[in-house]
C-alpha cells in the first residue's frame, strides 16, 4: 500500500523525489511458533527464542583479560550444526529433558526476505512515504496527498494520514493564533489601564481586524501563501496599528476635557492628527519596503511578513481616520464635564491671591 501511493503522488507535478521507507532487505530465517503445541509442552515462545538465539548468535560467558583489556567469551553451538534450515529445525528445545523436542516440532521454519528497516512511530510500525514539494503551494500538494489517501483502499488494520512539513505547520499556526489572542489581550489591558475606560479601547482595537483584512489582501495581490512568518507580522501589526487610534482617541479626549462640544472636538482631533499619523505610517512602511523587495538571501522568508506589516499598515491607517470618528461619535454618549475657572468664580481674589492658589499656598 505505501509502494500504490508514492507510484500515485509521483504521477503529480507537484512532487519530487517520491520514496517510501519499505524496501527488500536481506534473506533471513523466519521462526513462526506454535503456541498450542508449546503450551501442551509446558514450554513458552520466549524461553525457546531466547535458547536459539543463545545456541545460534551465542551468549558472553565471561571475559578474558588481557593485560589492560577485556575480551568477551562468546559461546554458542558449532558452525556445522547452524549453517542451514535443516541444522535450525533439529535444535532441541527443551533441553535436560528424557524425551528431546526439536524445534521443527513446536515451530514453522522458512526462509523469507525481511524489510531493509523497521520504523516506528508512537510505538507501532509505519510506512512512511516521503516526498519534496516541486512546485505550487504547500496546501495545494497536502490537498493532493488527502485526495491520494481517500481514494486508495485501505484494509482496517491501516492508516493513513499527511503528516511532516504540513503537520508542523499547523501546529505553529495554533500557538500563533493563542499569541495573537494574547496580544490583543494585553493591548486592550494597557489602553484600558491608561484611559481608563472600556469602551474607548475596543474602539481602538477595532484597528486590528481592519490591519487583518488588509494584509489578507496584500498577500492575495502578491500571490503570497500563508506561512508561520505571516502570522509573526500579524502579531507585530497588533501593537503597531493601534498607535494611530490611540493618538486620535486621546487627542478627541484632551479637547473635550477642555470644553469643545464632541463632534467638533472629533472634526478638530483629525485636521491636527492627520500629519502625524501619516508621517509615522510612511516611516513604517518605507523601513519596510527594502524586506518587501526581497534583497539578498534568505529574502523569501521575511518578505512575506513585510508584506503582511505593509498592507496591514496602510489599510487599517486609511479606515481609522475614516472609520473611528464616526464608531467615537456613535458610541462614545459620556457626556463630559468641564471645570470651570476659579478665577471666573471667585472675583474677590486678588492676584496674589490666586497665585498663592495655584502655588498651594493658604490664605
Amino acid at each position: 500500500y505505501g509502494d500504490a501511493i508514492a507510484t500515485k503522488l509521483a504521477s503529480y507535478g507537484n512532487f519530487a523525489d517520491v520514496t517510501t521507507s519499505i524496501r527488500d532487505g536481506n534473506p533471513e530465517l523466519k521462526i513462526a511458533f506454535h503456541h498450542a503445541k508449546l503450551a501442551r509442552l509446558g514450554l513458552d515462545a520466549a524461553g525457546v527464542s531466547q535458547l536459539i538465539a543463545a545456541k545460534v548468535g551465542g551468549r558472553i560467558a565471561t571475559q578474558y583479560s588481557v593485560e589492560d583489556r577485556k575480551v568477551d567469551v562468546l559461546v554458542r553451538t558449532q558452525e556445522n550444526q547452524r549453517d542451514d534450515i535443516a541444522s535450525i529445525r533439529a535444535i532441541v528445545v527443551n533441553p535436560g529433558s528424557v524425551q528431546p523436542i526439536p524445534l521443527s516440532a513446536v515451530a514453522d521454519v522458512y526462509m523469507s526476505v525481511g524489510p531493509s528497516e523497521i520504523t516506528r512511530v508512537g510505538q507501532q510500525r509505519v510506512a512512511l512515504v516521503s516526498a519534496n514539494l516541486a512546485k505550487g503551494k504547500l496546501d495545494e500538494a497536502v490537498a493532493i496527498a488527502n485526495t491520494v489517501i481517500d481514494g486508495t483502499q485501505l484494509p482496517l488494520s491501516l492508516s493513513a494520514s499527511v503528516t511532516g512539513q504540513s503537520e508542523d505547520m499547523q501546529s505553529s499556526f495554533r500557538s500563533l493564533q493563542f499569541a495573537l489572542a494574547l496580544a490583543v489581550f494585553m493591548v486592550y489591558l494597557v489602553m484600558a489601564s491608561q484611559f481608563e475606560s472600556l469602551l474607548h479601547p475596543l474602539l481602538i482595537l477595532f484597528a486590528v481586524p481592519l490591519a487583518g483584512a488588509g494584509s489578507v489582501y496584500g498577500l492575495w495581490l502578491t500571490n503570497t501563501p500563508l506561512n508561520v512568518v505571516v502570522f509573526i507580522g500579524l502579531i507585530m501589526l497588533c501593537g503597531i496599528v493601534v498607535n494611530n487610534a490611540i493618538v486620535l482617541v486621546d487627542r478627541i479626549n484632551q479637547l473635550r476635557r477642555q470644553g469643545l462640544e464632541k463632534n467638533v472636538a472629533i472634526m478638530q482631533a483629525a485636521k491636527t492628527r492627520l500629519r502625524p499619523i501619516v508621517m509615522t505610517t510612511l516611516t513604517t512602511v518605507l523601513g519596510l519596503l527594502p524586506m518587501a523587495f526581497g534583497l539578498g538571501e534568505g529574502a523569501e522568508i521575511r518578505t512575506p511578513m513585510a508584506i503582511t506589516v505593509i498592507y496591514g499598515l496602510l489599510f487599517a491607517s486609511l479606515l481609522t481616520l475614516i472609520l473611528l470618528p464616526v464608531l467615537y461619535s456613535l458610541f462614545d454618549v459620556k457626556k463630559t464635564l468641564v471645570k470651570k475657572d476659579p478665577v471666573k468664580t471667585n472675583a474677590s481674589l486678588s492676584y496674589s491671591d490666586e497665585d498663592r492658589l495655584s502655588k498651594g499656598g493658604v490664605l
